[in-house]
């Protein structure tokens, strides 16, 4: 009796396993309930990887609209910036603060992002319309990723060192297609401060390939 009741117990324990397996490592109901940062794992990483998490992380909380995570990463003094295109212009860039970017992404407020290269046609839309029609065109999820280096080059001057000069960024970047001649490529950047010991987003570039 005792060997069946070993037997059945260790069944179970392999069946709980098999289950806990079907499990994905990051679901979207983990992200909706974890409003917050994992800095804990920043203190022991090096900052390559951690920043590596912190850009994997965002991008799949963007991928499925959650942008009260990516609001955590806004940084607290600085805020964060949003260029169109890879030149970064201070002047005209929408920028938003912390308590701002909350406050707008829900609001039906259309701000005035930049000029569409080559039609040179205004593009005006919501916050949130923004993050995902523009920021977040493609799914930057499965794209290449890269550390401190530039995947994407076009003919559209690159200032993000200039601007930013001793931070880290991190680029995802998504090749194009061969019926356009590659030239339908895609990248993502986030660009990283730190401050008070944990990294904040400062920037967030999008880059693609401009006439």
């Amino acid at each position: 009796m005792r060997k069946i009741l070993i037997i059945l117990s260790v069944l179970f324990i392999c069946s709980c396993e098999k289950k806990q397996d079907k499990n994905p490592t990051v679901s979207t109901d983990n992200l909706k309930r974890s409003n917050e940062r994992t800095d804990a794992t920043q203190d022991v990483l090096s900052t390559e990887v951690a920043l590596k998490k912190t850009n994997d992380e965002v991008l799949q909380a963007m991928k499925v609209g959650y942008y009260d995570i990516f609001a955590n990463y806004i940084h607290p003094q600085k805020g964060v910036r949003f260029s169109m295109y890879a030149f970064i212009n201070k002047d005209e860039d929408k920028h938003f603060s912390k308590e701002e970017f909350e406050k707008y992404l829900p609001s039906k407020t259309i701000f005035t992002w930049g000029s569409r290269d080559g039609s040179g046609e205004i593009y005006k839309a919501t916050l949130n319309k923004y993050l995902q029609n523009w920021v977040f065109k493609k799914d930057f999820t499965k794209a290449e990723y890269s550390f401190n280096s530039f995947l994407a080059g076009g003919n559209s001057l690159n200032n993000l060192k200039e601007m930013y000069p001793n931070t880290n960024f991190t680029e995802n970047y998504i090749a194009g297609s061969e019926n356009s001649g590659g030239m339908d490529w895609n990248a993502l950047r986030f660009v990283f401060e730190e401050f008070n010991g944990k990294y904040y987003i400062v920037a967030v570039v999008n880059d693609e390939w401009t006439i």
